[in-house]
């Protein structure tokens, strides 16, 4: 699953990509926990990582499909 991350007065967006076992309603309350108390969001990517996100830098949060939805080439449906 993958989380995109606005930041605010920043062109680049932040891009962390979960691993295949990470549950979407739990990663969802993690995230409304971080930006309703204004604390740092903490997300664990695919290899191991910590990412620290302060909540009051967050433009946007956009969390992706649970299951990958890969489409590839020209006549991809």
């Amino acid at each position: 699953m993958d989380v995109r991350i606005g930041i605010v007065q920043t062109a680049k967006e932040l891009e962390v990509e979960l691993g295949d076992d990470a549950d979407r309603d739990s990663i969802l309350a993690e995230i409304q926990e971080a930006l309703s108390s204004e604390s740092v969001l903490w997300l664990t990517d695919r290899k191991g990582r910590r990412v620290a996100i302060p909540a009051a830098k967050v433009a946007y949060v956009e969390v992706g499909a649970p299951t990958p939805d890969r489409r590839v080439g020209f006549g991809a449906p």
